[in-house]
């Protein structure tokens, strides 16, 4: 049962950490969408930060608020709920007229043209929910049985992985399995039932790259980066162009060459190569280490949580934050192939950032029933 004081106060360290991350993305958006801006938005240069300001921080800031104030419990009761709309929401994105394309992706809904949104980013919030909810309905030893743990487990993350595949978002369906995945693995999930996930992983990567011919030649230049650098390799190549630029310290704040439309989608993925050219290695080690620190501050508040669910949604909003960032930063880094995944907090997005800071006032709202003091302990 939680004592007075932990329903009192929410972990500020954890705030701090995320405040950090917002107003670091809110100035690096301002530099690295500058130019693009001017040249696609009539001139306006703020055009792309003053939007992720209306549409992601504004909204994001009262979600954040109204959601730390939700007692987090309130999302067990309604768990079902949760998945029907995820479900709901994924086969939006087929529906004509409500539909909306980017790029090779059918993964946009718009509203009669007054606002647009991606489902998938709304789904790795409420799908959380439910997994969460039914993690520890089953408990640690329904986890490890294998008809009725794991079946049931990969039959509903079949389902959500299949329409976001259909999108087709190689890149979201990364991030809501591994997720998932780490979510189940923290209930205590069987080593066995896990290593068959992974080469389950690997048989799926390997025939999502097989039937479709744009994924085999991302793969190929993450394999060889140095082939076909004007054609499918150009966009890795810029960006560890912009990396290597920026050396120890940086070309200074606002003095990246590359985002000068040198630099593919430098607004929304690439924004870290922009980060790494401008600020510099020292920099960028530092900005690394701090979504480290939120991971490892994430998982404090949910090996002191009292529930299994409260635990359980931590764990996932954490991966979540966590896996998104290294498979970002390390696709910049030419490390990892590029899926078109963005840099939590900091890249163009407002339905991603408005998430987001959703997600964080659920773990607001749980650090405040937490068992013991977080705040007098590293991290």
């Amino acid at each position: 049962m939680a004592t007075a004081r932990s329903v009192k106060s929410l972990d500020y360290r954890f705030l701090a950490i995320v405040g950090a991350l917002l107003l670091i993305g809110l100035i690096m958006l301002a530099s690295a969408s500058g130019p693009i801006g001017y040249a696609k938005q009539g001139g306006d240069s703020l055009y792309y930060v003053k939007h992720q300001l209306i549409m992601g921080f504004l909204p994001g800031l009262f979600s954040l608020y109204v959601f730390s104030k939700i007692p987090y419990t309130f999302w067990k009761k309604h768990s079902w709920k949760m998945l029907i709309g995820s479900v709901v929401l994924l086969v939006m994105v087929f529906i004509p007229g409500v539909n909306s394309d980017f790029g090779t992706s059918r993964s946009w809904v718009n509203f009669f043209g007054l606002f647009s949104f991606q489902p998938a980013e709304v789904v790795k919030l409420t799908f959380l929910f439910y997994l969460a909810a039914w993690l520890e309905k089953l408990g640690a030893y329904g986890v490890k049985d294998f008809h009725g743990g794991f079946i049931p487990f990969m039959s509903v993350l079949g389902l959500i992985a299949l329409l976001i595949i259909l999108q087709p978002d190689t890149g979201t369906l990364f991030i809501i399995c591994a997720m998932a995945v780490s979510m189940y693995f923290a209930a205590g999930a069987s080593w066995s039932h896990l290593g068959v996930i992974f080469l389950s992983g690997i048989a799926a990567f390997g025939l999502l790259i097989a039937v479709a011919p744009y994924r085999a030649a991302r793969f190929t230049t993450f394999l060889y980066p140095e082939l076909d650098p004007q054609g499918i390799g150009y966009h890795i190549n810029q960006a560890l162009l912009a990396i290597g630029s920026g050396g120890f310290f940086g070309l200074g704040y606002g003095n990246s060459r590359q985002k000068f439309e040198y630099l593919p989608e430098v607004a929304n993925d690439s924004i870290f190569a922009v980060i790494a050219e401008e600020m510099g290695f020292v920099f960028s080690v530092l900005l690394v280490l701090l979504f480290l620190w939120f991971f490892l501050r994430a998982i404090k508040i949910a090996a002191n949580t009292p529930d299994a669910f409260g635990k359980y949604v931590v764990v996932g909003i954490a991966s979540w934050i966590g896996i998104q960032a290294i498979v970002n930063i390390g696709s910049m880094a030419g490390i990892m192939p590029m899926t078109g995944v963005t840099l939590p907090f900091m890249s163009y997005g407002g339905t991603s950032l408005a998430i987001s800071m959703a997600a964080i006032g659920v773990v607001l709202n749980i650090s405040r029933y937490g068992t013991h003091p977080l705040s007098s302990r590293w991290p």
